[in-house]
This record gives C-alpha cells, structure tokens and sequence, in this order.
C-alpha cells in the first residue's frame, strides 16, 4: 500500500519519533492528523509540513484520558470520515526502582503507555473494520521482551501492548485490518528529559535516531508481521532471552541493577 492520500494518525506527534514519522509520511503524500498535548510543537509540525501540500490537522489530546480521545476521535472521524493507519507513539518512562516510585508514577505510564493505546485503537478501529482495511501501528520497546531493574513499571507498559496486540492480530485475522508492532532500542529523543533520568547517561553508542524508527513506522504499516525490532539484529537478543532466560536474564538483571545502584 502506498501512502498518497491516505489519513494517518499519529499519537505523541509533538516532537521525537512521532514527529519524524509525520515528516516521512508527508514525504510520502500522506493526509495527516498529529496528536499531541503540546499544541505550540504540532503547529510549528504543521507549517513546517503544509509545504507537502497535504491535508493536515492537530488535535491537542492526553490520550491517557479516555473523554478527551474519545472527543479527538470524533471530531477526526466527522471531518476525514475515517483514518487509513493508527500510529500509536505516545509514551514515557521514570527511572526508579519500584520501592522509590509512587503508585502515581506507575499508574501515569500505563496509563499513557498502554491505555493511551487501548482508548485510541477502540475509538478508530470500528470504523477501520467497516471499511474493511486499515493498519494499526503500536510503538512499543525492545523493553517489551526485557523485564529490567529502573524500569519495571514502563517495562509492564510495553509487555501489556505487545500481548494486546498480538491477541488483537489474531481477532483480526481476515478482515483487512492489521497490527504491527514497533519496537526499538534506545532513541535519541526528549524521553530521557524527565528528571528522573538525571544521573543517567543520555545515550549509548548504539542508540537509534527517531528517523531511523520512522522509517521502521512507515515499514510496519504496509507489514504483515507482528513485530518489527529496530535494529534487526536485537532479535538475537530476544530469541536468546526467550530461549536461555537462566542464562541471560541473570546478566542483563546485574547489569541493569549496577546502574540503578549507583544513581542512589
């Protein structure tokens, strides 16, 4: 499927991977819609992007409430009448063990992270089953497959979105609608801004760009796969977690927990 003149949705468009994957899809000749809760960002987005000559529109939104996705939606739906691919990219992290972090923080990333998610793919995808076409597109984490000490609570976010859609997938074998996930490694984004992470190195060597997740973004909507790690070669890492877990997690677990350590 090519993109010109299809209505793409892209939740968290603001800034990072979300807003690198509006450039590409605009590239492309996409009919844009960019959620987001920082309208000052979308609409700089949204002018840089109009050159594209293409149908834009911003929607100020926390999609971690459902009144106001539910809102969002039907205002996007009256005016497009449907959307083509569901981007759902919104999502964060804080960095702390668990015994340090509030409930609070671990109900704000779930409910950003998972059921930000949840609301958007109830609110769209009616509409994509009665067309009989249509892509959802979740933005997870190769945290998805990893349980790491620090990050627990974001950890659980992306397990949940990856067995959502994986169960989802399969309900929706047959109907011309499909869920792909994409799940890559550290990226070079605002998601380390948090204060949280303020001890932290930023970045590793091997961390991605958002463009390179982008391009990964505009890959899963035309994929058949379930899952799509960026970069390729992490699901190496994956299977041999899976496959050996008395062997890696041990490892990973100790590496993981020298870090959390050492922030106190």
């Amino acid at each position: 499927m090519g993109f010109k003149n299809k209505t793409v949705l892209i939740t968290g468009a603001s800034s990072g991977i979300g807003r690198e994957a509006a450039i590409e899809f605009a590239k492309q000749g996409a009919n844009l819609i960019l959620v987001a809760r920082r309208k000052e960002k979308m609409e700089k987005l949204k002018e840089q992007l109009e050159k594209s000559h293409i149908k834009i529109r911003t929607c100020q939104c926390d999609v971690s409430d459902k009144s106001q996705v539910r809102k969002m939606s039907e205002d996007v739906l009256k005016e497009f009448g449907h959307i083509d691919i569901l981007v759902n990219n919104a999502g964060f992290a804080i960095y702390g063990s668990v015994s340090e972090l509030t409930i609070e923080d671990i109900e704000a990333q779930m409910a950003t992270n998972y059921f930000g998610m949840i609301y958007c793919t109830k609110n769209f995808l009616p509409s994509m089953l009665e067309q009989n076409s249509g892509h959802i597109v979740n933005v997870a984490s190769v945290a998805a497959s990893f349980g790491l000490p620090g990050i627990a609570s974001y950890c659980a976010s992306k397990f949940a979105m990856l067995g959502f859609s994986e169960g989802l997938k399969h309900e929706l074998s047959g109907t011309g609608v499909g869920v792909t996930v994409v799940s890559p490694i550290m990226v070079r984004t605002d998601f380390f801004d948090h204060p949280s992470f303020e001890k932290m190195p930023k970045y590793s060597p091997t961390s991605l760009s958002p463009k390179t997740v982008a391009k990964a973004i505009l890959k899963a909507a035309n994929s058949p796969r379930l899952e799509i790690i960026v970069p390729s070669v992490v699901r190496g890492a994956v299977w041999a977690k899976h496959t050996f877990p008395y062997l890696i997690n041990p490892i990973l677990g100790s590496a993981f927990k020298k870090q959390l350590d050492s922030k106190k």
